[in-house]
C-alpha cells in the first residue's frame, strides 16, 4: 500500500467492533516508535503513552464504575453502571496518553500539544499501516482526577485521549467527509 493510499483508507472503528488480536510484541513497539516520530521542536518529548493491557482494563473498569455510582448515586441504573464499567474494556489493547508539556521553555505550550495529537494520529495510522484499527477517545475519564491518580498520574496531567487497539470485526463504513 501506498502512503497515500494509507491515509486515505484510514479510519477509526467504534472500540466495541475492535477484536483479537491487538497489537503486541514487535507491532506494539513498531507502532509507538511511529507514534514518537512527530514534529517536536525543542526535542521535549511532551508526551507519555501508557499501556494498559487486559488486567489493568479490569481495574480501571471497576474505578469507572465506582466513580459513576458516586457521582450519579441513585440516579445511576444497573445498565449504566456496567456500560461505565466496560468502557475501557472494549477493546482488546487500551492506550492512555497524558501530556507533560514544559511550562517554562520557550517552545509554547501549544505547540508541545500539538505534538501530543500528531503523537496520537500516528499511532492511529501505523496500526493501520500494520493491519489493525483504532479509535481515539477522551470523555469524562480523560478529565477525572480519580483517573488520573489510578494512572500514576497528578491532577495537573491531561489524558490527551484513550486510543482503543485491535482488529476490525469488519470493515469501517465510509462516512460523508467535508
Amino acid at each position: 500500500m501506498q502512503a497515500i493510499d494509507l491515509l486515505l483508507t484510514r479510519r477509526s472503528v467504534k472500540p466495541q467492533d475492535l477484536i483479537e488480536p491487538a497489537p503486541d510484541g514487535v507491532d506494539l513497539d513498531r507502532i509507538l516508535e511511529a507514534g514518537i516520530r512527530v514534529p517536536d521542536h525543542g526535542k521535549l518529548s511532551p508526551w507519555r503513552v501508557q499501556v494498559i493491557r487486559r488486567q489493568g482494563q479490569d481495574v480501571l473498569g471497576d474505578l469507572y464504575a465506582q466513580l459513576f455510582v458516586k457521582e450519579h448515586g441513585e440516579r445511576a441504573s444497573q445498565a449504566q453502571i456496567e456500560a461505565e464499567r466496560q468502557r475501557p474494556k472494549r477493546s482488546p489493547l487500551l492506550l492512555a496518553v497524558t501530556a507533560h508539556p514544559e511550562r517554562e521553555h520557550p517552545i509554547p505550550v501549544l505547540e508541545q500539544h500539538h505534538s501530543n495529537g500528531a503523537m496520537c494520529m500516528n499511532i492511529l495510522n501505523a496500526a493501520h499501516a500494520l493491519g489493525y484499527a483504532g479509535n481515539w477517545v477522551t470523555g469524562w475519564a480523560s478529565r477525572h482526577p480519580a483517573v488520573k491518580q489510578a494512572l500514576g498520574h497528578d491532577e495537573e496531567t491531561e489524558i490527551v485521549g484513550f486510543i482503543h487497539l485491535g482488529t476490525a470485526k469488519e470493515a469501517p463504513e465510509q462516512r460523508p467527509r467535508p
